[in-house]
């Protein structure tokens, strides 16, 4: 009768630790088969890179709060990495799925990211970081969407509408990679891509018969939410839609103030929301186009991406002209102006029950700072380059993070310069020295000649001020700082800087890249190491068990360590209802 007793109570026991761990946040799991197909996006059969057959991949659609789960299955014929541009990855670098942060993941090995989008809402999206792959595609959107408990600043959108725009070669990403490994530029890309298809037949002598284009079917009178995200390669996108306003309202997990746009410029890297209402009289469909910016329109008019929104309604086919983008080929002010109008909206609740504005940015002291320069691309020990501040990146063999844990000295270097370096450039592995709970202003001086977009891992940065010519001392006195928006890229034009100020709370590893590809594949990219210095500090999750060894650790690294990477995306409910499985077949066989 005891052990009867004992085996209730423990069983008891058991529920209640069951129960408490599901009121925990959920887990969403999902499957990546990352592969080669053929496809002819343009009308040209090609090799591009799928997840799970499709191109562009999947969207992950999940809530704040949400422990994620990405099982990747790598059939690649090179290493692989997926990287989750503009998720936080909040005390887990470990999971950002960059060459400083993670071992690639081998050809027909699989592995299992896990992490949490912790106190977050938005519109991103996820690519392959390696070899110049997200050239070929391998990406897709990355929805998180705000828990009930928080209000959303606008009604609920009849519909939620998910749109990847970028430019498009006809060669594939080893072919391009090929050119600029041999020093030579790619050239203007061959078309522009919605949702990884080609432009809509609206001219007979630019657009060749039997292309497959995206079209969206609405329904009159609704409103709609459409993500829009830059995936391609070094392009700045106009995006428009005929006869219809675009209402902004998120860009990269930040609400907007909500203002309309006939059009908008989406730099390569960026993600926006749009509310569209169907408000025109469906006499025909109507053209969604995305156009190459600050080009010569002559000889760029072929690389322009169109598809079709189309009535539920409708009467007849679109046709005609497209509308016209911006008249402003020789002067960006336009432009800039523009993304100067693009403001937080202080008052809207995030991804917590508080008002965005409610951390003070303006008001807390500048700890650390550092003037980043790009220039156009130079020669270093007879490659082409490109730097950051004088310094082009080299990745290491052992990643940055992976170092750290394992104290290996010569890995990299912290030693990154406040201030571009006056003598000849250089190749490095040079990381920036973050200070833990530091308050960083970083201001990106652009003299190239053309649009860069520079993004942080890690966090979400407020975007304080823009202008043309050489940032001083004195641009601070044309800052914002009150309602500047907070996100994790941001555009510098050519002969411009822009400023940024980062609020350094998250302990890790964080790459600081130029998101335009080529420049960064070829060096312009740097990390910012932000460590806790408390001891036995909890800032920051261990290194998972499933962790993959490369470089000077590779002989840690045995093969069935890849069956094991697989079994970790089994949750934490799933492992205590296992347990319980077990200690209550124990206990039957103690008492029968």
């Amino acid at each position: 009768m005891a052990a009867c007793s004992f085996f209730s109570a423990l069983f008891i026991h058991i529920c209640l630790l069951l129960g408490s761990a599901f009121a925990d946040d959920p887990f969403v799991n999902y499957e990546f088969v990352v592969s080669y197909i053929t496809a002819s996006p343009l009308g040209v059969p090609q090799q591009v890179i799928a997840v799970n057959g499709k191109f562009p991949g999947p969207t992950i659609n999940v809530t704040t709060n949400n422990n994620v789960v990405v099982n990747v299955r790598n059939k690649l014929d090179e290493g692989l990495l997926i990287h989750w541009s503009g998720v936080q990855q909040r005390r887990s670098s470990w999971q950002d799925g960059v060459l400083g942060t993670n071992c690639p993941i081998p050809p027909r090995w699989n592995w299992t990211y896990q992490f949490q989008v912790k106190d977050q809402i938005g519109s991103f999206f996820y690519f392959p970081s390696l070899n110049f792959q997200r050239a070929s595609g391998g990406l897709g959107s990355f929805i998180i969407n705000n828990r009930p408990i928080i209000p959303i600043p606008f009604d609920t959108p009849y519909g939620d509408i998910t749109i990847v725009i970028g430019d498009w070669y006809t060669q594939n990403h080893t072919a391009l990679r090929r050119m600029l490994n041999g020093g030579k530029d790619l050239g203007m890309p061959d078309g522009v891509l919605i949702n990884g298809k080609g432009p809509y037949r609206y001219n007979d002598t630019l657009v060749p018969e039997g292309i497959d284009y995206e079209t969206i079917t609405v329904e009159p009178g609704r409103t709609y939410r459409l993500r829009v995200s830059n995936v391609g390669i070094s392009t700045s996108l106009n995006f428009r839609i005929q006869n219809h306003n675009l209402l902004l309202a998120e860009t990269e997990g930040s609400y907007t103030v909500q203002q309309n746009y006939t059009s908008l410029d989406i730099h390569v890297g960026q993600s926006y929301s749009f509310l569209v209402t169907m408000d025109q009289n469906a006499s025909s469909d109507y053209y969604i186009v995305a156009s190459a910016r600050f080009v010569n329109e002559t000889t760029w008019h072929r690389v322009t991406g169109v598809g079709i929104l189309h009535y539920t309604n409708s009467k007849g086919k679109a046709s005609g002209p497209l509308p016209d983008p911006p008249q402003d080929q020789f002067d960006r002010t336009y432009s800039m102006n523009q993304a100067r109008s693009i403001r937080w909206n202080v008052t809207a609740s995030g991804a917590r029950p508080n008002p965005q504005g409610s951390f003070r940015y303006g008001s807390i002291n500048v700890t650390e700072v550092y003037v980043l320069r790009n220039v156009p691309p130079v020669t270093i020990d007879g490659k082409q380059r490109t730097t950051l501040s004088g310094i082009s990146f080299v990745n290491p063999s052992t990643p940055i993070r992976l170092a750290d844990h394992y104290k290996l000295k010569g890995v990299y270097k912290l030693d990154f310069p406040t201030r571009p370096l006056a003598g000849p450039p250089r190749m490095e592995t040079s990381v920036i020295n973050g200070t833990y709970r530091g308050f960083m202003e970083v201001i990106f001086q652009n003299n190239d000649t053309k649009v860069q977009t520079y993004h942080l891992s890690g966090y979400a940065f407020f975007v304080v001020g823009m202008d043309y010519g050489e940032w001083t001392e004195n641009s601070r006195g044309t800052y914002n700082k009150w309602d500047g928006i907070a996100r994790t890229t941001a555009q510098v034009y050519p002969g411009a800087w822009t400023a940024i100020l980062i609020s350094m709370d998250n302990v890790g590893v964080w790459n600081l890249r130029t998101d335009n590809l080529d420049s960064w594949y070829l060096g312009q990219e740097t990390y910012v190491r932000v460590v806790n210095p408390e001891p036995n500090n909890k800032t920051e999750f261990p290194m998972p068990d499933n962790a993959l060894f490369c470089g000077a650790l590779g002989r840690l690294q045995k093969p069935q360590d890849i069956s094991f990477a697989t079994s970790m995306k089994i949750s934490r409910q799933k492992w205590l209802f296992g347990l319980m499985m077990m200690m209550m077949s124990g206990l039957f066989s103690m008492f029968n």
